[in-house]
């Protein structure tokens, strides 16, 4: 089992719970557009005030993400994404960045295909720090998660709207690094969470846990992220950045000398006003 306390999750929190504030976090899609445009934003992300960085595995059936990761993903599926580059994406920051935590988020058939023990043995080796599996629920923790948490790699779950008082113990029982709030019921993306709704839930997953929650789903706007940071540990932008991605493509849908820079400014606004919250 990994030492909670030596994980670059971990220390991150601790450092933003040392200087009271809240954390931001945020997604992108590995290989989007391109794998050499793709390292360049995974590379930009810390200085523009990524907190935690999730990076996204491209895959043909992603059921919890709304249209425009979906299109991310087949972007990056063209352009030749796999999960092994995905992983030297990571390997390839690492030589620049040992501090920010970056999570792997996506489905498990890859993994699966890819080999469990092999998989964990290479995200170790290239510097993951966490996984958001999003379809294997704690009743297959065996598969994935507690190998996972065996070889020192933190495994994040899912908490929704839907996850009652019965259910919530369950999926916080393996959980570590932090607890995931889905604010809306639906998709990536799809509709904005309401502040003081998502406050509440925050509070009610806290009386069972000590983890840090963070709350994505919906979150696009800085004025939107600072309104959930008030209530939450961490805010997860996604659907926002790879839309920036997305605006910035020529007609054949290639990157463009305007693809880093704008996801660089969104960042650096969505992380202004989620440092201007306080505890």
């Amino acid at each position: 089992m990994s030492d909670p306390m030596t994980t670059r999750i971990a220390a991150r929190f601790a450092a933003l719970k040392a200087e009271g504030r809240p954390a931001l976090v945020t997604f992108i899609t590995a290989g989007d557009p391109d794998a050499e445009t793709s390292l360049g934003i995974l590379k930009t992300l810390p200085g523009a005030g990524a907190d935690i960085i999730e990076l996204g595995i491209p895959f043909t059936d992603p059921m919890a993400d709304g249209p425009a990761i979906q299109a991310a993903g087949l972007r990056a599926l063209k352009g030749g994404q796999t999960l092994a580059k995905t992983l030297a994406m990571v390997k390839m920051f690492r030589v620049e960045d040992d501090a920010t935590p970056i999570v792997l988020m996506g489905y498990y058939n890859p993994i699966y295909v890819y080999g469990v023990d092999r998989f964990l043995a290479d995200a170790l080796a290239a510097g993951v720090d966490g996984l958001i599996i999003v379809d294997l629920p704690p009743e297959e923790d065996d598969e994935l998660c507690l190998p996972a948490l065996k070889a020192g790699i933190d495994f994040i779950r899912l908490a929704t709207p839907t996850t009652d008082e019965h259910r919530l113990p369950v999926v916080l029982r393996n959980t570590a690094g932090f607890v995931y709030y889905v604010s809306i019921t639906g998709i990536t993306g799809s509709a904005t969470p309401d502040a003081d709704v998502v406050g509440k839930a925050v509070t009610r997953i806290k009386a069972h846990t000590p983890l840090p929650v963070a709350v994505g789903f919906g979150v696009k706007t800085p004025e939107q992220a600072k309104a959930i940071a008030a209530g939450a540990d961490g805010v997860v932008v996604g659907s926002a950045l790879v839309e920036a991605v997305r605006r910035t493509l020529d007609e054949s849908g290639a990157a463009t000398a305007n693809t880093v820079p704008a996801v660089e400014a969104l960042v650096e606004g969505l992380a202004a006003a989620v440092r201007s919250v306080r505890r």
